[in-house]
């Protein structure tokens, strides 16, 4: 998280907040030190935002402030806060909790949005994969060494070139490019039973790949159950 993003949810958070909130509780939500927050709220402080407080007491957000609001219309922050609400289904957590912020962000905006809600029901997130992480292999184009097992529990070995992450309502699976087939697979992630995340890259491969798998798709549904 910038520092930007970080300044906007410290001030989200105190707007929120219906009683002072120690760096401690900051912290822990923001996932940083106190003295970040303490450094962070400081900056704030010296930029005329009204946080009002200090170590020790807590801090507070004086009545009356506002931030710029996002130009959403009615149905497209009903939308958005809608999906917001349905990532908690993916069992992803780092992006359950990207999606939180951004539902702050957007309870600005619309604040009728607060009215809308979807079950969190949905996948369980596989133990042995760090989601956020692949998500950042897949941006980067970097390889994955996976240790998998199919539908029958035979273990495999396997190093993939992640391209796709889908989240079914079932499980979420990973489409990439599967160096011991020499072809694109796909995998499920509650079937990961170890993951390593490597240096070696495919650096400008990655865009054609999708290209490939896209088109494959067009002639073909994948069932989850048969992976």
């Amino acid at each position: 998280m910038g520092k930007t993003t970080r300044f906007f949810e410290i001030i989200q958070l105190l707007r929120h907040a219906k009683r002072p909130l120690l760096a401690r509780e900051l912290a822990e939500e923001l996932e940083v030190s106190r003295r970040t927050i303490y450094r962070d709220i400081a900056t704030l402080q010296s930029m005329q935002t009204p946080i009002l407080g200090e170590p020790g007491v807590g801090y507070v957000m004086r009545k009356g402030y506002d931030l710029p609001p996002i130009n959403f219309d009615i149905d497209e922050a009903e939308a958005v806060a809608v999906g917001l609400s349905m990532v908690a289904r993916t069992g992803d957590i780092g992006l359950w909790r990207a999606a939180k912020r951004a539902s702050r962000k957007l309870s600005e905006a619309a604040p009728g949005t607060q009215r809308l809600i979807a079950s969190s029901w949905g996948v369980v997130a596989a133990p042995a994969v760090d989601m956020s992480t692949l998500r950042s292999a897949i941006r980067n184009e970097r390889k994955i060494s996976l240790n998998y097992e199919d539908a029958n529990g035979a273990p495999t070995g396997r190093v993939v070139w992640p391209l796709v992450l889908i989240y079914y309502v079932d499980t979420a699976m990973l489409a990439g490019w599967c160096e011991l087939r020499r072809d694109l697979r796909h995998f499920r992630l509650d079937r990961v039973v170890g993951c390593e995340f490597l240096k070696d890259g495919f650096d400008g491969l990655g865009c054609a790949l999708i290209a490939r798998w896209e088109e494959t798709q067009k002639h073909a549904t994948v069932s989850t159950k048969e992976l």
